[in-house]
C-alpha cells in the first residue's frame, strides 16, 4: 500500500466511527477520536471502566496520523522557514504523561476532578503522534479492528419511498465471501462472493458487485418493511457450501495430478536415502532416532506437496434489499 491508499483506508475508518477531524493535509490528519475509536485504539480499559461506573462524560484523545513522514517534515520546515518543527509527543510519551500530576491540578477534566490530574490528551499541546505507514504497528492495529468489527454485518438498502406511498418492501439476502486455496508446493487463492435469497433460495455469483452499486445503511430506513424470510440462515449456509463444492468439483484438476507426481517423486528419494541409512545402523538407539527422523521427513513432504483445496469464510452479512432492486445474474 502506498501512502495515499493508507490514508484512504484510515479516513474511511475515522468517518465510519464519527471522529472529528481537526486538521488535514495530504500527509497527515489530526482527529479528536470518538468514544468508539478511542476504545479501539488507545488501550485505556481502566479509564473507560471508570467512565462506565461513574457515568461521567468521556474525554477522548486527540491523535495525529502521519501518512508521509518526509512530506510532513518538509511542510513543517517550509512553514517555519527554518529547521523542521519538533515532533509532537508520541503515543507512549502521552500515556506516561497521562498519569503524571499536572501543574494546575488537572483543570476541569474528569480524572482531574476526581483524582487531581488530567489525561495528557486533554492538556493543550499534547497530541499523540503516530506514523501510519504500510507495516507500521498502528496500521496493523487498524487492520485488526476493522477485521474484527467488519467480518459480519447487517445492512439495509436505503430505499427512498415517497411520502404517502405504501411502505417499500425489502427482501433478505445472505452474502458470504469465501477464500478458496488450491494448495500443493505451489498455491493459488480465489475469492468467491456468493449471495443467496432467503425468500427463494436463488444463488447469485459476484454478489459483492451488486452490493457495491447500492446505497446501504446500518439502520432500517423510514417507511420500509422487511418481509419475513422463508429460508433459515443454517439452510442458506448449507446451500451455499453445496454450491461452492459443486463449482470446485468442476475445475480442471490436472494441477493436483502434477502435484501428486511430484509428491511421489520426493517420497521415493527420501525412501531410498533412509532405507539405505537404516540398513547401515546396528545400534538400536541410532536406528530408532533415524526412523523417527524418517517419519517426520515424510510428514513434512506430504504437507508441502500433497494437493488439497480449502475454503474459509472471510466475511459475511445479512442484507435487506429492495424487492425491486435488480440483481446481477
Amino acid at each position: 500500500m502506498n501512502p495515499k491508499e493508507v490514508q484512504k483506508f484510515v479516513m474511511r475508518y475515522l468517518e465510519a466511527t464519527e471522529c472529528h477531524v481537526q486538521e488535514k493535509s495530504p500527509s497527515h490528519v489530526t482527529v479528536r477520536l470518538s468514544p468508539e475509536a478511542d476504545r479501539d485504539l488507545t488501550n485505556r480499559p481502566y479509564y473507560w471502566s471508570f467512565v462506565e461506573r461513574t457515568g461521567a462524560p468521556a474525554e477522548t484523545m486527540t491523535l495525529t496520523f502521519v501518512f508521509d513522514p518526509e512530506a510532513r517534515a518538509a511542510a513543517a520546515a517550509g512553514a517555519s522557514g527554518a529547521a523542521p518543527a519538533p515532533k509532537p509527543a508520541t503515543a507512549a510519551q502521552q500515556a506516561a504523561a497521562s498519569v503524571a500530576p499536572q501543574p494546575n491540578g488537572g483543570g476541569d477534566s474528569i480524572l482531574g476532578r476526581y483524582f487531581g490530574f488530567a489525561p495528557a490528551a486533554a492538556s493543550p499541546g499534547r497530541i499523540a503522534y503516530d506514523e501510519v505507514t504500510y507495516g507500521s504497528r498502528r496500521l496493523e492495529q487498524l487492520f485488526g479492528v476493522v477485521r474484527s468489527k467488519g467480518r459480519f454485518v447487517q445492512m439495509f438498502e436505503d430505499v427512498k419511498a415517497p411520502r404517502g406511498a405504501p411502505p417499500a418492501v425489502c427482501h433478505t439476502w445472505l452474502a458470504v465471501n469465501y477464500k478458496v486455496e488450491l494448495c500443493c508446493d505451489m498455491k493459488r487463492d480465489e475469492l468467491h462472493s456468493l449471495g443467496i435469497s432467503l425468500m427463494t433460495g436463488e444463488i447469485v455469483e459476484e454478489f459483492g458487485e451488486t452490493l457495491a452499486a447500492l446505497s446501504l445503511t446500518p439502520r432500517l430506513p423510514s417507511n420500509t418493511l422487511v418481509q419475513r424470510p422463508v429460508w433459515s440462515i443454517p439452510r442458506a449456509v448449507a446451500a451455499l457450501e453445496h454450491y461452492l463444492e459443486r463449482e470446485l468439483r468442476n475445475y480442471n484438476h490436472d494441477w493436483a495430478l502434477d502435484a501428486k507426481a511430484r509428491l511421489d517423486d520426493e517420497l521415493a528419494r527420501v525412501d531410498a536415502y533412509y532405507e539405505e541409512l537404516l540398513r547401515g545402523l546396528e545400534d538400536p538407539e541410532q536406528r530408532a532416532a533415524a526412523a523417527a527422523q524418517y517419519e517426520a521427513r515424510k510428514r513434512e513432504i506430504a504437507w508441502q506437496y500433497a494437493p488439497r483445496v480449502t475454503a474459509n469464510v472471510v466475511s459475511a452479512g445479512v442484507f435487506h434489499l429492495g424487492s425491486d432492486t435488480p440483481v446481477l445474474h
